[in-house]
């Protein structure tokens, strides 16, 4: 018998359950901007993934691909007593939420500009970014505290993810500066997709979301998604960067429940951790 996976989590609101994924090097925190919003319709569960944010990694260890990543999350929903819950992800969460949607194990997919329609120098790019990103995030405390600080250094540092980096609250810029240091899966994770492409075929509702202004998965990447699932609603975010739930929020709320309310999916409801 495999060991349980065990992640950190937060939990709010009630009715059907939406789970949240965010990115590679992100954290549950991510969602933020969102969170309450949605708890206002569902019972949202927002996920450190296997690796990041405070859930450790793995017992069987680092992830080797993506079949391993969607099956530790399936995994996640039968700890928590879910039943084929609604799910939204962003970038690695978008593709992962597209992985369960094709597998059969949530109701609903909404994805907000997904990894798996890129090619490998697109991919090579964004991991390349991401990267800088987090050796730059290996700066002191107060050196990031200084950078984030000033409006000019924080648009630079943070221009490549963020559309308006001025959105983004001083504290909220430090934590997520800690949790893309500290991701432990991190290069295991980016090694994993390398090879990887989306090709599944969802029968569950599914939406895809880009950013018209992502810079990290281009919004040129929105043109194959509508190709490969040509039954998903394909939506622009007019303005948003590659987290749009900074740039946006009120948006990425309307497109999300726009998702789940094609689609109900009332389940058991549980507190506590995985």
């Amino acid at each position: 018998m495999s060991a349980p996976v065990e992640v950190v989590f937060e939990r709010r609101g009630s009715g059907s359950p939406l789970v949240l994924l965010h990115g590679i090097g992100h954290h549950w925190a991510a969602w933020l901007p969102v969170l309450d919003r949605l708890a206002e319709a569902h019972d949202v569960i927002a996920l450190d993934l296997p690796g990041f944010g405070r859930s450790p990694v793995l017992a069987a260890g680092l992830p080797k691909d993506m079949r391993g990543l969607v099956t530790a999350v399936a995994e996640v929903f039968a700890a928590l007593g879910l039943e084929r819950p609604h799910v939204a992800g962003n970038s690695l969460g978008g593709a992962i939420a597209l992985e369960l949607a094709a597998a059969g194990a949530v109701s609903s997919a909404t994805a907000l500009s997904p990894a798996g329609f890129c090619t490998p120098r697109e991919l090579r790019w964004a991991l390349t970014v991401l990267t800088l990103h987090r050796n730059a995030a290996r700066l002191p405390e107060p050196v990031l505290r200084s950078l984030f600080g000033s409006p000019a250094l924080r648009a630079l540092a943070m221009g490549m993810i963020l559309a308006r980096p001025s959105a983004m609250a001083l504290d909220a810029a430090l934590a997520d500066a800690r949790a893309l240091r500290e991701a432990r899966a991190f290069q295991a994770v980016a090694r994993a997709g390398r090879g990887y492409a989306f090709a599944g075929a969802p029968t569950v509702p599914v939406t895809v979301a880009w950013g018209t202004r992502d810079r990290i998965l281009p919004y040129r990447q929105a043109a194959l998604a509508r190709t490969r699932l040509p039954a998903a609603r394909h939506l622009d975010l007019t303005g948003c960067g590659h987290v749009p739930m900074h740039d946006d929020p009120e948006l990425v709320v309307s497109v999300i429940l726009g998702t789940t309310r094609t689609c109900p999916a009332p389940g058991p409801s549980t507190t506590g951790a995985a």
